[in-house]
Formats: C-alpha cells, sequence, structure tokens
C-alpha cells in the first residue's frame, strides 16, 4: 500500500529546481562574462598592435620624409626667391588720421525745442517761458563748452597723430637711407659692404631646413671681384641612420631596421654637394650689382683630424666657381655631386662620413682685407667690444635666425639700433630692436622707452638684447606687451645655438663666465650656502626670509626682506640674482642663532610695481641650492600660487635633532599680502 506524498515535498523539489535554474543561468551569464572580456582583450590587443604598427608606420613615414627632402635640397632651394636689398626697404606708409567721433561736432540745442508749458495765467506763463528761456541757454552753453573741448581734444589728436607720422617716416626714411648706403657700398666694392650684404643674403635665405648650421668667415677681394667664404656643412648625423620601423607583435617593441651604410655615405655626399651648390645660387642670385665675379667656396665641418688627432675645421668640400661657368647650369636638374667635380672643377671628400679632407682653396684669410668671422673658435667678450660691433652681432644673430636685419645709423639710447624683419606668415613682421651693453641691471626705463618706440615706428615687437640682466619692474611692465627682453646669459645661449659666438667675461674660448659668488662676512663660517629661486610670470615679486623658533620670528631684526637686506649676525643675507635665478639668498645654516629651528622663505607681490597683481601667473617656482662656488646641489619644487593671493610661503628649512636642516614644502596662501604673512609669524605691523 503505497503511501501519499505530503505537500512539503513538492515544495521542496520546486525549489530545487530554482536552484538549479538559478545555477544554470548563472553559469550562462559567468559564460557570456568571460566570452566578452576574451572578445574585449581581442579587441584591445587588435587595437594596440594597430595603434603600434600605425606608429612604427608613422616613424617610417618621418624617415622616409626625411630623406627625401635631404634628396630634393638644391631643388626646392633653387624655388625660393632670391635675396635683394629691395626686400629691406620699408613703404614710407602711414597710418591716415582717424579721429572717431571727435570728428563729430557737437550739437547745439534748439530753442523750439525749449516752448514754455502750460500756465494759466500771465504771470504764470511769462515764468514758464523765462524757465524755458534759462534752459534753453544753459545747455547752450554746456554743449558749446563741450564744442570747444572737443575742438582742442581733436587738434591735440591731429598734433600727436602729425608727431607720430613724422616721427615713423624719419624713422623709415633713417632705415632705407642705412639700405641704400649698403647697398651704395656694394656697388662701390667696398669689402665690409659686399661680406655684411652677402651674409645677410644667406642668413635670410628660407633655402635652408631649421636643423642645419649657418656659420662663416668671409672676405672681399675687390681687386679679383672674389668673395672667399669658409661654410660649415652638416654633420654625417643629417642622415638618418635608420631606414624603417617595424613593430615586433610578439615582443611588443619596435624594431629600427638600419639603413645600409654605403647608402647612408652616397646621401651625405649627395647632400654635401647640394649644399656647396646652393651656397653658390644664393650668393649668385643676390648680387644685383654684379660684384662677384667668382666665389671661392670653402665646406668645413667641426671635428678631429684623423691624422693627428687635432680638433678643427675639416673641410670636406672645395670649389672655386666663376660667374659665367655658373650662369650657364640648370642646378633644379643636375646631379650634385656630378655638376660640382666636373662642371665647376671643384673637389669632395671621398668618404665625408669618415672625415677625410680635402684641400682647400682660397682661404678667407688670405685675401688680406678684414675677415668677417660669425661663431669661430674665439669666444668675443661682449663687455669689452665696441658698441658698434656688438650692434653687429647683434644683427647677425637675427640674420642667423632666419630673419633680415640691418644696423641703423648711431643712435642714442631711445632710437633703433637694429631693423629687423621677420619674414615669417602671421607671427612675423617688423622688429626694432635696442642693444644695451651693461654690467647692471637694465632700469625699467629702458623698457617703457622701448614700448613707446614700438607704438611711433608702427611695429610688431620690440626686443631689447643687454649683457646684464632685468629687474622685477621690466618684467612686470613687458608682460602682455609685444616686448622680449634678453638678459646676458639667454644672449650667450642664443649666439652659441646659432654659430656665434660670444661670453660674458671670463677666459677666450671657454665657456661663459660664472658670476662671481658674493665675498662672504668675516663673521660667518666658511661653509654657507646660496638659494637662487625662479619662477614663470610677470608679476614683481619679493623673496624675503623669517629667522623663526616654531612659528615666531626671533625679532624684527630676524626678517629678511627689501627693507632689511641681513639678519644681524648676517648668517642670512640677500643677495642680487644671476640668471636663471630671480631672487637669491645667502645662508649659513650654520651659523643661525642656537635658538633657531626654522628658516621660512616667502614670496609676495610687491604693491608699488604691480598694486593690482596676485599670484595667480607663479607657477614653475623652484629653488635651487648652490654652493660658494655656484655649483647647483640640488633644486626644490614649491607650490604654485592661487589667485586673489598676494603672498605664499614657499617652504621652510627645519633643523633636526641631529643639527641636520631638512625642507618642508610650504602652500599656504595670504589674501592680505606681506603684511598679514609677518603678523601670521608673531611680528607687529603698524
Amino acid at each position: 500500500m503505497s503511501r501519499r506524498s505530503t505537500g512539503f515535498v513538492g515544495v521542496w523539489a520546486e525549489a530545487q529546481r530554482q536552484r538549479q535554474r538559478q545555477a544554470e543561468a548563472e553559469a550562462r551569464r559567468r559564460r557570456q562574462q568571460e566570452q566578452q572580456a576574451r572578445a574585449y582583450q581581442r579587441r584591445a590587443a587588435q587595437s594596440h598592435r594597430e595603434y603600434r604598427q600605425a606608429e612604427a608606420q608613422r616613424r617610417t613615414d618621418e624617415l622616409d620624409a626625411q630623406v627625401a627632402s635631404l634628396q630634393d635640397l638644391l631643388a626646392s632651394g633653387c624655388r625660393v626667391p632670391a635675396f635683394t636689398a629691395s626686400s629691406l626697404l620699408r613703404p614710407e606708409e602711414v597710418q591716415p588720421f582717424s579721429p572717431g567721433q571727435l570728428a563729430q561736432p557737437v550739437p547745439m540745442p534748439d530753442f523750439n525745442r525749449y516752448r514754455a508749458q502750460g500756465g494759466w495765467t500771465v504771470n504764470r506763463r511769462a515764468q514758464a517761458a523765462a524757465e524755458a528761456q534759462a534752459a534753453f541757454e544753459r545747455d547752450l552753453r554746456a554743449a558749446q563748452a563741450a564744442e570747444t573741448r572737443r575742438q582742442q581734444q581733436l587738434a591735440a589728436y591731429q598734433r600727436d597723430h602729425q608727431r607720430r607720422t613724422e616721427a615713423h617716416l624719419a624713422e623709415v626714411r633713417r632705415h632705407n637711407a642705412s639700405v641704400a648706403a649698403l647697398t651704395d657700398g656694394v656697388r662701390g666694392r667696398d669689402p665690409d659692404a659686399v661680406v655684411e650684404y652677402f651674409t645677410a643674403a644667406l642668413y635670410a635665405s628660407a633655402a635652408w631646413p631649421d636643423d642645419f648650421p649657418r656659420r662663416l668667415a668671409a672676405a672681399y677681394d675687390p681687386a679679383a671681384q672674389q668673395l672667399v667664404m669658409d661654410w660649415e656643412l652638416p654633420a654625417f648625423g643629417v642622415v638618418p641612420e635608420a631606414k624603417a620601423v617595424r613593430y615586433m607583435f610578439g615582443t611588443d617593441q619596435d624594431k629600427e631596421t638600419p639603413r645600409p651604410v654605403g647608402q647612408r655615405r652616397a646621401l651625405y655626399r649627395e647632400v654635401l654637394a647640394q649644399c656647396v651648390l646652393l651656397v653658390l645660387r644664393e650668393l649668385f642670385a643676390a648680387d644685383e650689382s654684379g660684384a662677384l665675379e667668382s666665389v671661392a667656396l670653402n665646406g668645413f665641418v667641426d671635428g678631429h683630424d684623423p691624422v693627428t688627432g687635432r680638433p678643427g675645421h675639416i673641410v670636406l668640400a672645395t670649389v672655386m666657381a666663376p660667374r659665367a661657368a655658373f650662369r650657364g647650369l640648370h642646378l633644379a636638374q643636375v646631379d650634385a655631386g656630378s655638376c660640382l667635380a666636373d662642371a665647376l672643377r671643384g673637389r669632395l671628400s671621398p668618404r665625408p662620413d669618415q672625415l677625410v679632407p680635402v684641400r682647400p682653396g682660397r682661404q678667407p684669410q688670405e685675401v688680406g682685407n678684414r675677415v668677417v668671422a660669425h661663431g669661430g673658435d674665439e669666444e668675443p667678450d661682449l663687455y669689452a667690444m665696441d658698441p658698434i660691433a656688438f650692434e653687429n652681432l647683434v644683427a647677425d644673430l637675427f640674420r642667423a635666425m632666419g630673419m633680415q636685419a640691418v644696423t641703423t645709423q648711431r643712435s642714442h639710447d631711445g632710437g633703433v639700433d637694429v631693423d629687423a624683419l621677420d619674414p615669417a606668415p602671421i607671427r612675423g613682421g617688423k622688429i626694432v630692436v635696442q642693444v644695451k651693453r651693461y654690467r647692471n641691471t637694465v632700469p625699467p626705463t629702458a623698457v617703457r622707452d622701448l614700448y613707446g618706440t614700438v607704438q611711433d615706428t608702427g611695429a610688431n615687437k620690440g626686443v631689447l638684447v643687454t649683457t646684464s640682466g632685468f629687474g622685477p619692474g621690466s618684467h612686470t611692465f613687458a608682460n602682455g606687451k609685444p616686448l622680449e627682453l634678453v638678459s646676458g646669459p639667454e644672449l650667450v645661449d642664443l649666439l652659441h645655438r646659432h654659430g656665434l659666438g660670444g661670453r660674458l667675461g671670463g677666459a677666450a674660448g671657454g665657456a661663459p663666465a660664472r658670476p662671481a659668488p658674493p665675498a662672504p662676512d668675516p663673521r660667518l663660517p666658511a661653509d654657507y650656502n646660496i638659494l637662487g629661486m625662479s619662477w614663470t610670470g610677470g608679476t614683481a615679486l619679493d623673496v624675503c626670509a623669517l629667522v623663526c623658533r616654531g612659528n615666531r620670528v626671533l625679532s624684527d631684526d630676524h626678517f629678511v626682506f627689501f627693507n632689511n637686506l641681513r639678519t644681524p649676525d648676517g648668517s642670512v643675507r640677500a643677495l642680487p640674482a644671476t640668471a636663471p635665478d630671480k631672487a637669491a639668498l645667502c645662508v649659513a645654516f650654520d651659523g643661525l642663532p642656537e635658538e633657531a629651528d626654522r628658516l621660512v622663505l616667502a614670496a609676495a607681490v610687491d604693491p608699488e610695481a604691480d598694486p593690482h597683481g596676485d599670484l595667480s601667473g607663479f607657477t614653475d617656482a623652484r629653488i635651487r641650492l648652490l654652493d660658494p662656488a655656484m655649483t647647483e646641489l640640488g633644486r626644490l619644487e614649491v607650490s604654485d600660487g592661487r589667485p586673489q593671493e598676494t603672498a605664499l610661503v614657499l617652504g621652510s628649512f627645519r633643523r633636526r635633532p641631529n643639527g641636520d636642516w631638512d625642507f618642508v614644502l610650504g602652500g599656504r596662501g595670504y589674501p592680505g599680502g606681506l603684511e598679514e604673512l609677518v603678523q601670521d609669524y608673531g611680528m607687529d605691523v603698524e
């Protein structure tokens, strides 16, 4: 006899089936997730592979384009318009007088609009008429006074426009006169004028790639009408070592396929031959007055002579090209090596990659006239240069940077020393340059004068070049204006980068002289450090230091700032900054008072130089730790400034129990400026 099951068994069985279905659904979900993950990984791997393959192809395309540009150097250079003296001339154009609203006379009141209103009685009507008459006369006097002021302002504006127009025309005529004097000198076969003119032609040419050197030495033989020049050629590294880049999926790395050595050598010889022919083309094409019957050209690179091991110029190509022979060539279609060797009887090194030299032809020093050299081994001391020679060097620098530049007639400090023209579209235009061969900081008045010159001459930009430096006031004034300030160290760097020479004192041929460290205080220990602080932004700032115990300054005399340049014991002193620093302090940590355990550094906006400034532009700030020989020992990054704050704690050096000092980053800002900051450190401010 069977037993009938209870309802609980059915419930249990249904629960089991539900769990089974859930387990199967969960398994299906996991399988789907795993499938999706594998699909994503495959897509990601495929995407990564495609990206790396595309990047490798891009690099290969860049290598191909680089080689193609080297092969096409001469042909593309022949398409560049020839340099002419007329390109330096400026049109005598002036802005028309446009007074704007001042041209409109002030309208006079109409009496008909002042009729008496209302009035029931004779007396009231008479009173209303008198009031209307008075209102009309009052408004008439006001309009007449406004018209008088308008006429006075218009006359003043006309006088100012006339003054600016006359100054602009005088400057343009002075510039054009200097260009005319240069061209007259070339026609008269003056050696200096000829060399300056053809040097400008080479430096202003857009035919040369940006990474090619432009260094030369030249002299002119007026009797033979021959320009003799040494011209620097690109080194073997101009030809890329790699031929292609391939992505290796197995190792997830790029592999460079090397360019065959024979192919690199052949292309390098072709590049050198094209460079020599292109120099000749630029010189003869610019010869409007027929000053050149021939050009003796030696192409060199810097290196060590493989025979003697001595460093120097190694001549890899030489040619003496007569005008008649060169004019018969169609350079865009020639094979450069064959043309140089066969048509012009020049010589090209058989193995220039190994610096195998050829015997040079005539060299500039053999001419007998003054040799003009740009970027030679002898580094001229910029401090000791003749002022005119210094102006010429700055003009050479602008030419080496691809611009057209000439020195002007001698002028006072408020005038223009070099006229430059940047041919680049959009960003280019007229540039006026002033040079200051100073040892002390250039005053802000010189920067203001330059800005006035930019406005008077209608230039796109003004550049002030000096052998010294600029203070915060100068940088603040120049901020946001079409002005560029070039300090002495920046000038030396630019000269070297463009193949020219220059140093700020020191030994000839060496590195630019480093400013001497300050003489130590006799009461200081021999061991001290210099803290050099720099930042970006044009806000005028004061950097100060507080010698503290905890969060309290020891005394008012232990607050070093612009009105107190040293502590009583001399352990902390403010110093003139040397580039690239904008502020500097001398600190003898072992000489700090025994009770002091903290040296706090702060920066604050100078309220006199920049009354509305804040620290929003105070970025990329850092502190360099230097030894007495000005050797950098370390570098500390500090916090950026924030809007509406005018003072900032940069950080503090803190004394440890073992006597060492560690730097702790700051960052607290104060909207109330230096006054609020020092109050926070326990100082009473009256």
